[in-house]
């Protein structure tokens, strides 16, 4: 159901990461009919609950689920933001950071509306925590995106800024065809997601990168409304189902950088993942609700980098 925490924003013409005209037409404010969502299931009295994501929301008819994009339409759930990105732009694959899938190439990177979680340092929070209506978007269908890469110059799509876990009918679809034209599909994501469509992601997805916000069960239910060991699940599946994966831990100062849940961190990827996934640590810039904390010390970062590096040698 809709949920207090989504606040209307006005005015929003895409997310930090920059929005790219690409030559086709805005949407205008017209309601928004949506398209046949999947990983659903249909309840009495014209419910349904939402099988994407571990939040399972159960959503009464004319509702919408945690995450502001996926409605109950007379007891049909549908996405609101298939073949709508809100958020388009061509980055150097380094940036998502993905460092080894085809290094030094270039990616088209695209995002829609909403999130599955509320990050409390969210870069993005500006489309992240956003319904449809309230950003502008332009109509990309998988077919216009898959020609506006390779016009790009492009050899990855990437499904990042936002959450691509709530737009994965999108992104399915796109990937699909994106391969049958020789590119390759990554995906950037907070890991929130239950195990049948993330085995269908990974099926598609050359390259999956993950944000571990923290190694604290406590501190994922208090930061962003997630849980950590859904997380963790996640990444044991992208490892065992083969596309390439690496991890992003945002250090910030007070809530994630301890040296003791670091060690644990850097531990269970070690035993649970192997020494050949790169995991990057990066620095937090004060943010969305968290703009009273400092940015990282970079001796914090090496710290972190230490840590690592004994992990893997013991």
């Amino acid at each position: 159901m809709r949920q207090d925490r989504r606040r209307f924003i006005r005015g929003l013409c895409g997310a930090a990461a920059g929005t790219a005209c690409l030559g086709v037409p805005r949407l205008g404010g017209a309601a928004l009919p949506g398209h046949p969502a999947r990983f659903y299931k249909k309840l009495p009295q014209k419910r349904v609950e939402c099988l994407l994501c571990p939040k399972l929301c159960r959503v009464d008819n004319t509702e919408r689920g945690f995450c502001g994009v996926r409605e109950n339409q007379g007891g049909e759930y549908r996405t609101l933001v298939y073949g709508r990105p809100c958020a388009i732009n061509v980055d150097p694959i380094e940036k998502k950071p993905l460092f080894h899938l085809v290094p030094g190439s270039w990616t088209f990177s695209l995002a829609t509306a909403g999130c599955n979680m509320d990050c409390k340092a969210c870069q993005n929070w500006q489309i992240s925590q956003s319904r449809p209506e309230q950003v502008r978007s332009r109509h990309l269908p998988p077919k216009a995106v898959v020609d506006s890469a390779l016009k790009a110059g492009s050899k990855i799509i990437s499904y990042t800024y936002t959450e691509p876990v709530v737009f994965l009918e999108y992104a399915l679809d796109t990937a699909r065809l994106a391969r049958g034209r020789g590119l390759k599909n990554c995906m950037i994501t907070g890991g929130n997601v239950e195990v049948p469509p993330l085995i269908e992601a990974c099926q598609v997805m050359d390259g999956i990168k993950v944000d571990l916000k923290s190694f604290t069960e406590s501190t994922y239910v208090k930061m962003c409304k997630g849980q950590l060991k859904h997380i963790l699940r996640t990444l044991e599946t992208i490892k065992k189902k083969g596309p390439w994966l690496e991890i992003v831990y945002l250090v910030i100062p007070t809530v994630n950088d301890g040296a003791a849940e670091v060690r644990r961190m850097c531990r269970w990827v070690k035993a649970n993942l192997g020494l050949d996934v790169p995991v990057h640590f990066t620095r937090f810039h004060p943010d969305y609700q968290l703009k009273h904390l400092p940015p990282t010390p970079y001796s914090t970062l090496r710290r972190c980098h230490q840590t690592l590096a004994a992990a893997c040698t013991r």
